[in-house]
């Protein structure tokens, strides 16, 4: 069993029946759930995972204080801490004196305004451009067990994805960065001989692919070191993983770099296939960077389109 579901159940054992028992005229006021950092939080937790951070538990949170008071607030962390600290061979970690950082009692406004940068989810077109993309996925992640008042479900719907002419302007610049890095830098690093530079650019070619892999999927790119494991769960272009990695895990030989350069060609025309599907390109041609300004060229804000392709990334 996973630990997003090890923390629901826990919930719905413990934390629940606490509530009604103890505080059950602030149930219309707070919500409970898991979601946030943490590998159970995106459901990839494994028996690896169970070496650290990986605890029964739950987020409680509360609205602002004129709404739920700080005696309350401490009450609360009070009666949450006195709940079992194990539970299905999983051991509860010790919470900070005003809650833990992933579970515990936790202002609304202050967690997502830590993960996202804001505190209702409602952001200006520079706020999302600053917005951290794993933050976003953090803020939007796992699932919510309760919700009394809606309020926390509302911002997580706000921030669920990219407003349209974010999503241009960060897919243009990241196709743009391909196009650099893979279909042109690749092979003229190796031609000066530079096989470290080569490997750098497909390295470049790799991330900015990735990013614009899930730009296309209208989801947040999560954590790095979980990126391959949720490129593989999207609807759209999941079968490149297998090709990014032949790229990134493969030397620069010249019989190798050849193949290599065409799996960056054949995974450029995929990508620009998708493109076309979404109705986000005019250009009709297999060049990365042609494509990145006309997706540019297609964003409605004219402040936004005019800024630096690059802007965004």
């Amino acid at each position: 069993m996973q630990g997003l579901e090890i923390c629901r159940r826990y919930y719905e054992e413990f934390g629940l029946p606490m509530l009604e028992s103890q505080f059950p005229e602030l149930l219309p006021q707070i919500a409970c759930g898991l979601f946030g950092s943490g590998s159970e939080c995106f459901g990839y937790d494994d028996a690896v995972s169970r070496d650290h951070d990986l605890s029964p538990g739950f987020l409680l949170l509360l609205p602002d204080e004129d709404m739920v008071d700080r005696r309350t607030e401490f009450l609360l962390e009070r009666a949450y801490a006195k709940l079992p600290k194990e539970y299905l061979g999983l051991r509860r970690d010790a919470l900070a004196p005003v809650g833990g950082p992933r579970r515990g009692v936790v202002r609304a406004a202050e967690f997502f305004s830590e993960h996202a940068g804001t505190t209702n989810g409602i952001m200006s077109t520079d706020d999302w451009l600053r917005a951290p993309e794993q933050g976003l996925a953090e803020a939007t992640n796992g699932a919510v067990f309760y919700d009394g008042s809606g309020l926390v479900t509302e911002v997580r719907a706000r921030l669920a994805c990219f407003p349209e002419d974010v999503r241009r302007k960060k897919l243009a610049g990241e196709l743009l960065l391909m196009g650099q890095s893979g279909q042109y830098n690749y092979r003229r690093c190796l031609a000066h001989g530079e096989t470290g530079a080569a490997q750098l650019a497909v390295c470049e070619f790799a991330q900015s692919a990735i990013h614009a892999i899930f730009l296309l999927n209208r989801r947040y790119r999560p954590y790095y070191k979980w990126a391959f494991r949720a490129l593989r769960e999207l609807p759209l272009l999941s079968a490149e993983a297998d090709s990014l990695e032949f790229l990134l895990c493969t030397d620069n030989s010249p019989d190798m770099a050849e193949e290599k350069y065409y799996a960056i060609e054949d995974l450029a025309s995929r990508v620009i296939g998708v493109l076309q599907d979404q109705g986000l390109t005019e250009a009709v041609c297999g060049d990365l960077e042609k494509h990145a300004y006309s997706v540019n060229d297609s964003i409605s804000d004219n402040e936004l389109r005019t800024r630096h392709i690059l802007s965004a990334v």
